[in-house]
């Protein structure tokens, strides 16, 4: 029977996720929705939206940025024009980097 290996989650992205959550419960707390109102607009369970508020970072992001953007919270600190043009010139920059990355198999050379 394979091993099931439990994900670990670096303090950051813990902090980040648990941060990202608390500012969807308070938008939603502002915005005067209960929690079965926000999980419906999200298209999500009651349970999903209390993980989320929880800030579990296993919940899928695409669901956690539509709750986010429903109840208001800012997305990368930029409006929906601003991540418009940084999503284009991040296009740009990716653009000139080789399409692939290898890793040297040549060890270094430190005979002097």
């Amino acid at each position: 029977m394979p091993r099931i290996q439990k994900r670990t989650y670096s303090k950051r992205t813990t902090e980040a996720a648990l941060l990202l959550g608390r500012l969807i419960r308070l938008g939603r707390k502002e915005r005067k929705l209960t929690a079965e109102e926000l999980a419906e607009r999200t298209g999500v369970s009651r349970k999903t939206l209390q993980r989320i508020e929880r800030g579990d970072p296993k919940v899928e992001i695409g669901i956690v940025f539509e709750a986010a953007t429903i109840v208001g919270v800012n997305l990368f600190d930029a409006d929906d024009g601003r991540l418009t043009m940084q999503i284009e010139r991040t296009e740009d920059k990716i653009a000139l980097l080789p399409k692939h990355i290898h890793k040297s198999t040549k060890g270094a050379r430190d005979e002097f």
